[in-house]
């Protein structure tokens, strides 16, 4: 699967985000001819090389003619949206944008979505930056979106409305929900545009995913940054599912949930429906909770991709009211399986190495026990001979 990350430690805007998109080798050109299917006249844009506070970045302007920048509704919006010739997703994926950013100004103003003017964010800059966004992940394959947490900054903006408090009403709003990062900037870092981009198209919120890096782009913001160059970078490539990082190493999800009214029997269901679903390891632990209570904390690891599945069973399954989760990386044997013949029937011979290195080694339970049911004989004697089989075929050592 084909991801973007977008790493926003100095914050994010609309040009930014497509600066680093145009970086990451969108061609402008085809950007250009996209967007004029859209109907919207009166601009022009331009994306250039330059130097940002010592960092290579690619800077992207919409150059506005016309005189004023007319207050459209969603509804305005979504008639232009609709007008263009774009793909599906990227029909979609704007038009979510610009539903979400309504929400967001309606409630900060105490109105209605049909009755917002979008201001600002519904002039032709706007527009081309959330659906040029839009088209520029579709262009580069992106599939799907990740982000890391994101600054705000702080102090004061002046908007529309007077000076307002960072991060800006529609802005806080938007970012309901979503990890911030700690940042001195005293500026608007996270713009409402950047902030309803991100948060519409972004999966998860974090470090870098497993994944393959293909290309790096890199966009440059307008204002001179303090503290940190204003730049926003993006890292396109290949998603790595846990399991496929390496054969010794990779990175699982963690959840884990307290039940203080579960009982043995609803934790033994959850545990077949989470394996079922594809859970790499579940297991349970007694803990003592408020008042003494005791209780069971319940762990499960899986493959990061599978987050949405298992916190949907543990909601419908359990009492849980919270579940909580982390990234963790993960040293492991690389495995392989060998079969052996014991005159009982075959036998896997599950083989753990590191770095080449035989270090483990062991029969799998399932074909000895159905072997020693079929034989009639001790499950422990199919086990040893299976075994002792292997070790003969390979040199009669043990393992290193």
């Amino acid at each position: 699967m084909r991801i973007a990350y977008f790493d926003c430690f100095s914050g994010a805007s609309g040009d930014m985000i497509l600066g680093a998109l145009l970086d990451a080798g969108v061609d402008l050109d085809a950007l250009r001819g996209d967007l004029a299917s859209l109907g919207v006249g009166g601009y022009s844009l331009a994306a250039e090389r330059i130097r940002k506070q010592g960092f290579a970045a690619t800077q992207f302007e919409v150059h506005i003619e016309a005189a004023d920048k007319p207050h459209r509704h969603l509804k305005h919006i979504r008639e232009i949206i609709e007008k263009g010739r774009l793909p599906d997703l990227v029909r979609q994926r704007a038009m979510a944008i610009f539903t979400k950013l309504a929400e967001a100004e309606a409630e900060a103003h105490g109105t209605s979505v049909d009755k917002v003017h979008f201001h600002e964010v519904g002039a032709i800059d706007s527009i081309v930056d959330i659906v040029g966004a839009c088209l520029a992940l579709d262009r580069l394959g992106v599939e799907e979106v990740h982000c890391s947490p994101i600054p705000t900054g702080s102090g004061t903006l002046r908007c529309e409305h007077g000076v307002m408090p960072v991060p800006a009403p529609a802005t806080a709003r938007l970012l309901r929900g979503v990890p911030l990062a700690a940042c001195e900037e005293m500026s608007e870092l996270t713009t409402p545009t950047g902030a309803v981009i991100l948060t519409t198209v972004a999966r998860s919120y974090g470090p870098v995913p497993a994944m393959v890096i293909e290309r790096v782009g890199v966009g440059a913001g307008k204002r001179e940054g303090k503290t940190r160059p204003n730049i926003l970078r993006v890292l396109i490539g290949e998603a790595v599912s846990a399991g496929r990082l390496d054969d010794e190493s990779d990175e699982v999800l963690v959840l884990e949930a307290n039940l203080d009214d579960a009982t043995g029997e609803v934790v033994g269901h959850v545990y077949d429906l989470l394996f079922a679903a594809g859970a790499l390891d579940v297991y349970s632990s007694p803990i003592y909770m408020k008042k003494n209570r005791p209780a069971t904390l319940l762990t499960v690891l899986a493959p990061p991709p599978l987050r949405e599945t298992i916190e949907s069973i543990l909601f419908a399954e359990t009492t849980t009211f919270g579940i909580r989760s982390h990234l963790a990386s993960r040293h492991k044997l690389a495995r392989t399986f060998e079969t052996v013949e014991t005159g009982f029937g075959p036998v896997r011979i599950k083989v753990g190495c590191r770095q080449g290195r035989v270090v483990t080694a062991s029969p799998e339970f399932e074909d000895c026990r159905e072997a020693a049911k079929l034989a009639s004989r001790p499950l422990r004697e199919i086990m040893d001979l299976a075994m002792r089989i292997w070790r003969s075929k390979n040199g009669g050592s043990e393992p290193a």
